[in-house]
């Protein structure tokens, strides 16, 4: 059986370019059946070798290049004509977005206007009249005496030694807190043996009221306290201690504060730990990056924002340790315990008011520029760590 036909056919829609691209005249179908027929008949005039051959070498097909790489001319883009019924189609939709807009912006100042009330009420508000009463000669005498309060407050002694023993309590704790709390942290999520035991010790303090806390602190620190006792079973010539009026009086109470402390800082590091994506981790350790370098390399970056916090939380609770030694000590402590909070509470003991008041917005300047600091610092951090 003679397949030249066949294979006549197969050359010529094989040769044949498919596909118009898109935007381009179509093509009279009349024409291309008069040279669809005169190639057939060229194909009949030749051999079989000659026909193979031409099978073979014959042209490719032209390659249609798509809609998405094609360069758009002012013909491809859409114009529509500016009818009335487009206009007012337009003016919907624009009306319907501004009611959307409206609507959002009325449920987020819905939840948000009673907490800005409230710190308007509770904390702006109180913020301007204190800051009225430090340039006052007293609440009852509105006479203005400038900065004669402030140049008070801060040539006192008092303040000046609550100052320095607030300063030093809270450079000493808070970077104790954060470091020990990271470090526990570690500990645990590496698979410490008796974690869960270990972690409810820690946390228990957070349950424990301050009254109790304080009690318990008596009971350890006092003068015939346990460890006065431990130590007289423990060396023979060993005198008795105060320790709460000692010079190691600030150390009870860091020991306090790290103590109530250190539960609540070490559960935020370990949620931040279990965030950290641990195929980076897997891929670290693949590499022959040891825990250390894990540690400083990718740890570290990620933990970032959660030291932040905690340095932030762990300053202000630093300064609430006032009411732990106010019940401990008293309104006159040992020198090295009176706090900020001693002199403000003596001051207002004594209706000096406007003394309170320079004072209060000394300490608050101190604490903004504080944070501040902070801040900025944890910024900087951030932007070296992705450079």
């Amino acid at each position: 059986m003679d397949n030249r036909n066949n294979r006549q056919d197969q050359f010529t829609d094989r040769g044949e370019v498919t596909g118009v691209r898109p935007g381009s005249e179509v093509v009279n179908t009349k024409t291309k059946a008069k040279e669809k027929t005169a190639v057939k008949q060229t194909v009949a005039t030749l051999s079989e070798e000659e026909m193979d051959a031409a099978i073979v070498n014959r042209p490719k097909a032209k390659n249609v290049t798509p809609l998405a790489n094609q360069k758009l001319t002012p013909k491809d883009i859409p114009v529509f004509e500016d009818t009335p019924e487009r206009r007012e189609k337009l003016e919907l939709r624009k009306k319907r977005h501004f009611k959307r807009k409206l609507r959002d912006w009325g449920i987020f100042t819905g939840y948000l206007t009673p907490s800005l009330a409230g710190v308007l009420v509770f904390f702006f508000l109180p913020l301007l009249m204190l800051l009225k009463t430090s340039f006052q000669k007293s609440p009852t005498n509105s006479d203005f005496v400038g900065f004669r309060n402030y140049e008070r407050v801060l040539t006192n002694e008092a303040f000046i030694s609550a100052s320095k023993n607030t300063l030093t309590f809270a450079l000493i704790s808070v970077p104790l807190a954060v470091v020990l709390a990271l470090f526990i942290a570690l500990l645990l999520n590496s698979g410490l043996p008796g974690k869960s035991l270990f972690r409810s010790f820690l946390l228990n303090p957070m349950m424990v009221p301050v009254a109790s806390v304080v009690l318990i602190w008596q009971v350890f620190f006092s003068y015939n306290g346990v460890v006065n006792g431990i130590t007289a079973q423990l060396f023979d010539d060993a005198e008795k201690i105060d320790w709460l009026k000692s010079s190691y009086a600030q150390i009870v109470i860091m020991l306090l504060f790290l103590w109530k402390n250190l539960g609540y800082n070490m559960v935020l590091f370990l949620a931040a730990l279990n965030s950290i994506p641990h195929e980076i981790l897997e891929s670290a350790e693949i590499d022959g990056a040891g825990p250390v370098k894990r540690f400083f390399s990718i740890k570290l970056h990620y933990l970032s924002p959660t030291i932040f916090f905690v340095g932030i939380m762990s300053l202000i609770n630093s300064f609430k340790i006032f009411r732990e030694v106010y019940l401990l000590t008293g309104d006159y402590p040992f020198d090295n315990l009176y706090m900020l909070q001693h002199f403000m509470n003596n001051s207002f003991t004594h209706l000096d008011y406007s003394k309170l008041s320079a004072g209060a917005i000394v300490m608050c300047v101190v604490m903004v520029v504080i944070v501040g600091g902070l801040f900025f610092a944890e910024s900087k951090f951030d932007s070296d760590v992705e450079e």
